[in-house]
């Protein structure tokens, strides 16, 4: 992907984003060339609902289960029992999810590497969002950071929702269907707007910007 080529057409879209762009730290997601797909949405599945740290350090308990093994495998986590993942701090709708990743890993329903990298956005949306406990935006998450996929727009996102509404003044965040229409005018680029507008956020408010 061309870098400065999409640096280039959001900022011609608006000086406020261009403005924006120029102060943050620059995008530099690149495209996977390898990825562990079970092993990413398993540490997805930790995150979930939790701040980093603590979701950190019930992920490494998780990890220490299978010492001597850098990446989660799915027919070791089905053959470990809930009270193991429970005393690592996993809950009970999370341990569902998690095995219910490993089932369809190994069922096929969850591609492996080679073949997810292969396939659309709208097709890894599609087979992923089957999997117990994994929505749209987990996915949106893995296309984004995991494959570098250069247009996915988290609409539902709240870190987006409120740096567009930071960048552009706005009051009130726009709704999920607001942004989708929004977005559009960033494409081919708008996962390169949704770094821009996380990075938004990385400066402190003014007061009373918002209702």
């Amino acid at each position: 992907m061309n870098y400065e080529h999409a640096h280039q057409h959001l900022a011609a879209t608006d000086p406020r984003l261009a403005a924006l762009i120029a102060r943050s730290l620059r995008y530099n997601i690149k495209p996977a060339v390898r990825i562990r797909p079970f092993h990413a949405l398993a540490e997805s599945i930790a995150y979930q609902q939790l701040s980093g740290k603590a979701a950190a350090t019930i992920f490494g308990r998780v990890r220490a289960l299978y010492p001597g093994r850098k990446w989660l495998e799915p027919e070791k986590i089905l053959a470990t029992s809930d009270d193991t993942f429970r005393a690592a701090g996993l809950s009970r709708s999370k341990i569902s999810a998690l095995t219910d990743l490993a089932a369809k890993t190994i069922d096929g329903t969850v591609p492996v590497g080679r073949a997810l990298i292969r396939m659309s956005d709208d097709e890894i949306v599609t087979r992923l969002i089957t999997v117990h406990g994994i929505g749209r935006w987990t996915v949106e998450m893995l296309l984004l950071f995991d494959l570098g996929r250069p247009d996915v727009w988290p609409v539902d996102d709240y870190g987006v929702r409120k740096g567009f509404a930071k960048t552009f003044g706005k009051r009130k965040l726009p709704t999920p269907k607001q942004l989708m229409k929004l977005g559009e005018k960033w494409r081919p680029y708008r996962s390169i707007a949704a770094w821009y507008f996380w990075r938004a956020l990385d400066a402190p408010e003014k007061t009373n910007r918002f209702d």
